[in-house]
């Protein structure tokens, strides 16, 4: 099946992120790109605003932004780098003396940003205030992304109890173990593998999963689900594996893979009397990897459902990768397609 064509390419060249499982939930995490953007972002809208103070007309608030900037940059970048190098010590922590910790380096940076400031030659560099703000900035800053991560647990719980309910759905138990009792006298050897795939399919529904999974993983548990369908549709449904085995390594939220092929098979395979193609696909550029499940419509017919599973994949796509974490799905020429980029 030709699905290059489908979905635009995403952007490439993204940062790549190290995936780490601490014992403790960090609070922020430094090394994450958008971590970085937004610290940087607000820090220098935060400058920005208090150069308005005393200024005298637009050109002096710029050379007033760009002297603070000078200060305010380096000292960000500082609180960023010291943060994501402390990253696995801060992890063991608990959360309160994460964000002390947040501060005092923050006001570290601080006193860097005004040494800074008296390279330069500025006159009377306010070192006690440049702590203060540092550690003031870096409070806020700590304050938001445990707000994110406390908002984070729920949208969590609530994917997981989704996918629980849609994956292990009566017809298809149902349809399954039917599948394997007519395979008992004929080939009993078939019949057991449907019954272990199945089994492995209600274990990881049933465990508790963690904060992400490699994808070669994944693929393992997809390919499970799919080697139970083949059995159902027989040569209606039509199989196509395309894997790079550089991309395994990849870490994506569990569970992430097996919903979408399980959407190819409804939406694709079951309304269409002569069958469906389902494609699954991963590859490696650079410092990311694609991933896409494919599958023909049939004629006529446009992507139906609420769209549940999807907004599921793509909401813990956004938690675990933040805006390294792309999601686009699209429907052309008969062809459906959802793509997915995370880093390496």
């Amino acid at each position: 099946m030709k699905d290059s064509q489908i979905l635009s390419t995403f952007q490439e060249g993204a940062t790549p992120m190290a995936p780490s499982r601490p014992a403790r939930a960090l609070v922020f995490d430094a090394c994450h790109v958008g971590v970085i953007l937004r610290a940087v972002l607000f820090v220098e809208t935060v400058m920005s605003v208090g150069a308005m103070f005393g200024a005298a007309s637009p050109a002096d608030w710029l050379l007033r932004v760009a002297i603070l900037s000078v200060a305010a940059l380096p000292a960000t970048l500082a609180w960023l780098i010291v943060g994501c190098s402390l990253k696995k010590a801060l992890a063991r922590l608990p959360p309160a003396w994460q964000q002390v910790c947040g501060m005092a380096l923050g006001a570290l940076a601080g006193l860097y940003g005004c040494a800074m400031m008296a390279l330069i030659g500025t006159a009377g560099a306010p070192w006690v205030a440049s702590a203060f703000t540092g550690a003031v900035l870096a409070a806020a800053l700590v304050a938001a992304l445990a707000l994110r991560a406390k908002g984070r647990m729920p949208a969590d719980a609530a994917a997981r109890l989704s996918e629980l309910q849609a994956r292990i759905r009566p017809h298809f138990l149902f349809n399954t173990l039917n599948s394997a009792i007519a395979l008992v006298r004929e080939d009993p050897a078939r019949a057991e593998a449907i019954l272990e795939d199945l089994s492995d399919l209600f274990r990881h529904a049933l465990m508790e999963p963690g904060e992400s999974v490699t994808l070669a993983e994944e693929v393992t548990l997809a390919r499970r689900y799919l080697d139970i369908e083949q059995v159902r549709f027989g040569d209606r449904l039509q199989v196509e594996w395309a894997l790079d085995p550089l991309a395994g390594s990849a870490r994506v939220p569990p569970l992430v893979l097996q919903p979408l092929v399980e959407n190819a098979v409804k939406h694709g395979v079951e309304p269409s009397a002569a069958g469906a193609q389902v494609k699954v696909s991963t590859q490696r550029r650079s410092g990311t990897v694609v991933i896409k499940v494919t599958n023909t419509v049939p004629a006529g017919q446009g992507r139906r459902g609420h769209g549940v599973a999807q907004d599921n994949v793509r909401d813990r796509l956004r938690l675990l990768h933040d805006v390294q974490g792309q999601f686009q799905a699209a429907l052309k020429d008969g062809i459906y397609q959802v793509r997915m980029e995370v880093p390496v």
